[in-house]
């Protein structure tokens, strides 16, 4: 068997009949390829774990907005306005109206 000198601890070994076949000098065998699917594993999680850190961040810094309790408090300052008699039926109705629609 011949072998010829490869970088990283890996060699390519004549395994006979005119074929090469590689090798780990360091004698992993199949870790390889687990290795390499857990390295995948792991760079996904990071850039989901990234991904979900910067909506968080987003998020924090648009003070929790929620459009839905947004729309409640305008519904409870529509309600205040009518009942201190700052609008009349009509408005209230109209601007109701609206407000569900979004």
């Amino acid at each position: 068997m011949m072998f010829e000198s490869i970088s990283g601890g890996q060699f390519l070994a004549h395994a006979g009949e005119g074929t090469w076949e590689w090798h780990n000098m360091m004698g992993f065998g199949w870790f390889g390829a687990f290795g390499m699917l857990f390295m995948v594993i792991f760079w996904v999680a990071v850039i989901v774990g990234v991904v979900w850190l910067v909506k968080w961040l987003i998020n924090q810094g648009a003070g929790g907005y929620k459009p839905k309790a947004s729309k409640e408090r305008a519904l409870e300052i529509l309600d205040e306005k009518y009942a201190r008699g700052e609008i009349d039926d009509e408005e209230y109705e109209r601007r109701r109206r609206k407000l569900l629609e979004e």
